[in-house]
C-alpha cells in the first residue's frame, strides 16, 4: 500500500492561524495596550516652534522655566477627538492649569475660528502647519497631550482625547501627583 504525503499548502493555514492567535493573546496581556511609550518621560520638554498662532502668545522655553506644572496640548480643528476634548481642557484652564496648545497640521483660519467658537483654554500657542515639533515631541496623531514638571521635564503622556476614563483615570492622576510635587 502507498504511503500519503500530507502537502504543507495543508499544514500552512492553520500554522499561520495559531501564530497570530498567539501574538494577539500576547498584546491582550499587556498592562495597558493603549498605551505607546514615550521616549520623551523623564527628558527636558523639547523645544517648540517659536511661530505663534494669530495675536496668541507664542510658546517659548520660558514658559517651561516658571516653577509651575504645564500641560502641553497638541491638536487641530479638523480632529473631531481634539473638540470632544474642548470641554475637558476649558475646565482644566478654569481651575488654574497652565495650559499650552500646540495646533499642527493646520490652517491658521480654521484653528482661530475654532478657537473664536468654542473658546480658547490656552496660555500660549504655537502654530506649526508643518508637524515639526510634533515629530520631535513624538506625537503620532491629534490630540496628545504631555505633562511637563516645574522643572521642564516631561513626566507623562497621553495618547487620545482627555474625555472619560481616559481622562479620570489615566491623565488626571498623573496631573494631581505632578501639581502635588
Amino acid at each position: 500500500m502507498a504511503e500519503k504525503k500530507v502537502s504543507f499548502l495543508v499544514i500552512l493555514p492553520p500554522l499561520i492561524f495559531a501564530a497570530l492567535a498567539a501574538v494577539f493573546y500576547i498584546g491582550m496581556q499587556r498592562e495597558d495596550p493603549d498605551a505607546l511609550p514615550s521616549t520623551r518621560i523623564g527628558q527636558t520638554a523639547p523645544v517648540i516652534t517659536d511661530v505663534a498662532l494669530g495675536q496668541n502668545l507664542a510658546v517659548t522655553p520660558a514658559l517651561f522655566e516658571t516653577g509651575e506644572v504645564t500641560v502641553v496640548n497638541f491638536w487641530a480643528s479638523w480632529c473631531p477627538p481634539c473638540r470632544a476634548e474642548h470641554p475637558v481642557l476649558l475646565d482644566m484652564q478654569k481651575e488654574g492649569i497652565r495650559l499650552v496648545g500646540i495646533n499642527f497640521k493646520d490652517t491658521a483660519e480654521d484653528a482661530l475660528e475654532y478657537l473664536e467658537d468654542e473658546e480658547n483654554p490656552f496660555l500660549a500657542i504655537a502654530f506649526d502647519p508643518r508637524g515639526r515639533s510634533a515629530i520631535d515631541w513624538g506625537v503620532t496623531a491629534p490630540p496628545e497631550t504631555f505633562i511637563i514638571s516645574k522643572e521642564g521635564i516631561v513626566l507623562y503622556r497621553i495618547a487620545g482625547p482627555l474625555v472619560g476614563a481616559n481622562y479620570d483615570q489615566r491623565f488626571r492622576p498623573e496631573l494631581d501627583k505632578a501639581l502635588a510635587e
